[in-house]
């Protein structure tokens, strides 16, 4: 099992730290990243957190997932591999 988690439906008001305090109460907190907008720097409304063993992050994921943080009922998960994309984007022709 991984140690990197999905943390979704976040309030875009939580920071890295309030994650990090979160998530410390189910073992080490290796990182904590909240995803932002490239192009705007806003945050996305997600994060990914990562804990020290498979067994914290199982603890983090019981404890956390629909825990209210912000005001918003959290979504935790096991993060899945980022999915290799085509760097395309240009038009078709039609």
């Amino acid at each position: 099992m991984s140690t990197k988690l999905f943390v979704g439906n976040l309030d875009f008001k939580v920071t890295e730290n309030d994650l990090q305090d979160a998530f410390a109460a189910y073992g080490t907190v290796v990182e904590a990243n909240v995803v932002t907008d490239r192009t705007t720097g806003r945050p996305r409304g997600f994060a990914f957190v990562t804990m020290s063993s498979p067994e914290e992050a199982q603890k983090a994921i019981d404890a956390m997932n629909g825990k209210e943080l912000g005001g918003r009922a959290l979504n935790v998960n096991i993060a899945r591999p980022r999915e290799e994309r085509s760097g395309g984007g240009g038009r078709r022709d039609r």
